[in-house]
């Protein structure tokens, strides 16, 4: 009995010890907040790329608020924005600022059709993102937004010392340091608006009006002989002609009137030599 009892006390104070172990373990374990915090917010910061113009811009107060207005004008803005969103090619855009518009002939864009417009705003947007040194490296002609396949609408793009060079085939401007540079967006400020050379190129003379047909010629009174058809016809007469016969017929007939005459004088002297 004294043995069993003892062995009952041996095995209770064998579980309270192993309780006590577990209890000292799970004390020291650091907490799973402490574990999980700090480590968790040290990663990179989420930011979204740049795909509002207008805040690149310096938005509607900006130096360069005529040019969103005439984007906002032709619509073009909404094009560009869902461009940026959809596009995995980017943009790029030529932006020309408030004293590039007003270096323009007077009613210059009020001359150009509403389609004409838009083709103007869109020749200032290249179909994809270059960085500055991609630009520098094209060296040709580079197609715009307002390019159709192959059509017209494209600028002459070269490098020039460190800057690079925009020509028109009307004007030619260097770019400004851009505003915006990240992709999808790159917008390159220019002093000059970009004049197509299809909208302000020398236009082609205007052909010559064609001659006039000449006048009809007026039909000659004279009749024409008709041709031969086997039939000959009266000679015409001739009025000289005629005349000059005439005459003829005249002296002879006085001719014959004088020889009768003379006739009749030589018979009366023979009548009357033979009377006497």
């Amino acid at each position: 009995m004294a043995s069993r009892v003892a062995i009952l006390l041996l095995l209770l104070a064998a579980s309270s010890a192993l309780a006590a172990a577990q209890k000292g373990s799970s004390s020291k374990a650091p907490p799973k907040a402490a574990a999980s915090g700090p480590a968790a917010d040290a990663g990179p910061a989420d930011s979204s790329p740049n795909t509002d113009l207008s805040k690149a811009l310096g938005g509607p107060t900006g130096q360069y608020s005529k040019f969103l207005q005439l984007l906002h004008d032709t619509r073009v803005d909404d094009q560009i924005k869902a461009q940026l969103t959809d596009s995995y090619n980017g943009l790029t855009i030529f932006a020309p600022n408030n004293a590039a518009f007003d270096g323009l002939k007077s009613g210059t864009l009020n001359s150009l059709s509403s389609q004409e417009q838009i083709q103007l705003v869109l020749y200032c947007v290249l179909p994809r993102f270059y960085s500055l040194n991609m630009l520098g490296s094209l060296n040709g002609k580079v197609t715009t937004q307002g390019s159709g396949k192959d059509g017209p609408y494209k600028y002459d793009i070269k490098r020039v010392g460190d800057n690079v060079n925009v020509s028109t085939g009307v004007n030619s401007m260097l770019l400004g340091a851009p505003v915006s540079k990240e992709f999808p967006l790159a917008v390159y400020p220019v002093p000059k608006m970009p004049l197509p050379y299809e909208l302000f190129g020398p236009k082609p003379p205007t052909p010559a009006p064609a001659p006039a047909p000449a006048p009809a010629k007026s039909k000659s009174k004279t009749k024409k002989h008709k041709k031969s058809t086997g039939i000959a016809e009266p000679p015409v007469a001739d009025d000289s002609t005629a005349a000059d016969d005439q005459k003829s017929a005249a002296a002879t007939s006085a001719g014959g009137v004088a020889r009768w005459v003379a006739g009749l004088a030589v018979l009366g002297g023979a009548v009357l030599s033979g009377l006497f």
